[in-house]
């Protein structure tokens, strides 16, 4: 089975998926946002083309649990998404997950422009990463 992430931007959606063993994220690629018709064609492309599963939405929770203008957004594209797709959809908390890639991306001595093109990538990584580690913890999975 094959689970993918999805981090929201304004410009951009990163995508990662899993592996087939549902252990590991891995960067897969970004989708320029243009009109949302687009935007939701090409990740039902995704879905179809690599038999997903499962779809974990970061969901950008502010830090004292409260849901600002981004979380809203969210939430109204990942009804969007259940209107296209039937698969199971899990909106994630997706808090820090931008701030620990771009952490990543500057330990990686990136340029800012390179980092720009990636960071949305690197982060669906972290939000679908948290999502699978938090299924191995409630199967009662070590590692």
């Amino acid at each position: 089975m094959k689970i993918l992430g999805l981090d929201l931007g304004s410009k951009t959606i990163g995508v990662a998926m899993s592996d087939d063993l549902e252990i590991t994220a891995q960067v897969l690629t970004s989708i320029k946002r243009t009109a949302l018709s687009k935007d939701l064609g090409a990740i039902l492309d995704l879905v179809r083309e690599y038999q997903v599963q499962e779809l974990v939405v970061g969901l950008p929770i502010n830090m004292d649990g409260s849901k600002g203008e981004s979380a809203l957004k969210a939430e109204e594209f990942i009804e969007h998404l259940r209107q296209v797709l039937t698969i199971k959809i899990i909106p994630w908390d997706e808090r820090l997950s931008t701030v620990a890639a771009e952490r990543i991306l500057l330990e990686g001595d990136l340029s800012r422009q390179k980092r720009r093109k990636v960071i949305d990538r690197v982060a669906a990584g972290f939000i679908l990463q948290g999502y699978l580690d938090s299924r191995s913890r409630d199967k009662g999975f070590s590692f």
